[in-house]
């Protein structure tokens, strides 16, 4: 499907905007109240493609501001002190020779590891599953920007996009983002095996109960030299690293583990992280949904984290008490009998009409 691109105030208003899943079938993007869905098909925001790359900026600016990666922001001009994420494009041109006179052809990646050089940057992207791959204008560009969405919900950062949140939690949401960007929130690193972090490798012993770096024996049992391809593995698959090909390091793993460029995933969704933001708790790396779901339950009705104590809970999933309502009527069904479709709840009636 093409790339929809709209301005702020476009998304803003968001009618009109046709559903990339329902294939014309919707009328156009009609804002539920608290629910981060259409009102018309029932599906999500992400699926009406209604965030432009400069909403997707500043969200990550927003993100990463406040942090230790803040250098990978800027200040955005008469925007009363709003940073802005740097996000680092990357333009190829290759000359064309086949027909008489030469021709160019420029392929505009919309992201790439900052701080490489474009040899590098390019070995990184050739390691990256081709539909994966942010080329402008490809399905792979849609799938960094629906990833994006999903992996770092604006609602899990700012309290001003909550439509859950109580009298009295803002503040605890505000200490929740303070606590989870000064202890978990990192931005991987490209390099060649051996050179994160400039060669740190041996900063954080605390790390080296899990040593993947550790150099594998050879068939007579005496160790390989470190100099061979085998002296780095990767984290995730423990495969080895050949020492010519760009690997990502995370700075909160400690710079004795790195990662092929498509392993490093969520623990939990295995989704390739976006941006290589991540998360770090338990000696893996999380996506920031799921991150944020493993300290606090999160609303399957309005997608946001919940901050209550007092909530309703049903199968696994959990609701905030005034969000536990049908999909259809809204009925609010504490109490009552319900039925379950797919995380949704239906009143009886509701889910007999179906």
């Amino acid at each position: 499907p093409a790339l929809l691109q709209m301005s702020g105030s476009q998304a803003q208003v968001g009618r009109g905007v046709p559903c990339l899943r329902c294939r014309g079938l919707c009328t156009g993007f009609e804002p539920h109240s608290w629910r981060k869905i259409c009102k018309s098909c029932k599906c999500s925001q992400e699926e009406h493609s209604l965030s432009s790359e400069l909403d997707d900026d500043r969200k990550i600016g927003r993100l990463l501001s406040d942090s230790k990666y803040s250098t990978l922001t800027a200040r955005l001009k008469g925007g009363d002190g709003v940073r802005i994420y740097k996000r680092n494009r990357m333009i190829v041109t290759n000359p064309n020779i086949s027909g008489k006179d030469p021709t160019f052809d420029t392929i505009t990646y919309e992201w790439a590891p900052p701080g490489l050089t474009q040899k590098l940057a390019m070995q990184y992207m050739e390691l990256v599953p081709k539909e994966l791959q942010p080329v402008a204008g490809t399905d792979g560009a849609l799938h960094r920007r629906r990833r994006l969405a999903r992996q770092l919900p604006l609602h899990d950062q700012d309290p001003a996009q909550c439509r859950g949140l109580a009298e009295g939690e803002q503040k605890l949401m505000e200490e929740f983002v303070k606590k989870y960007k000064a202890e978990a929130l990192g931005v991987g690193e490209v390099a060649l095996p051996g050179q994160g972090g400039g060669g740190k490798e041996e900063e954080k012993p605390q790390d080296k109960s899990v040593d993947p770096g550790r150099a594998p024996e050879s068939p007579n049992g005496a160790l390989e030299s470190t100099a061979t391809a085998g002296h780095y593995r990767c984290d995730t698959c423990q495969q080895p690293v050949p020492g010519d090909c760009p690997v990502v390091y995370a700075d909160r793993a400690g710079y004795s583990r790195q990662w092929h460029p498509a392993c490093f995933v969520c623990c939990r969704c295995a989704e390739p992280l976006v941006d290589l933001i991540y998360f770090w708790k338990g000696g893996a790396a999380w996506c920031g949904r799921h991150y944020c779901e493993s300290l606090r339950p999160r609303c399957a009705g309005c997608d946001e984290i919940i901050f209550s104590e007092d909530y309703q809970q049903a199968e696994g999933l959990a609701w905030h008490n005034k969000h536990f309502a049908c999909l259809e009527c809204e009925t609010l069904l504490t109490g009552k009998p319900f039925a379950l479709a797919k995380a949704s709840l239906l009143c009886t009636t509701c889910s007999q009409s179906r």
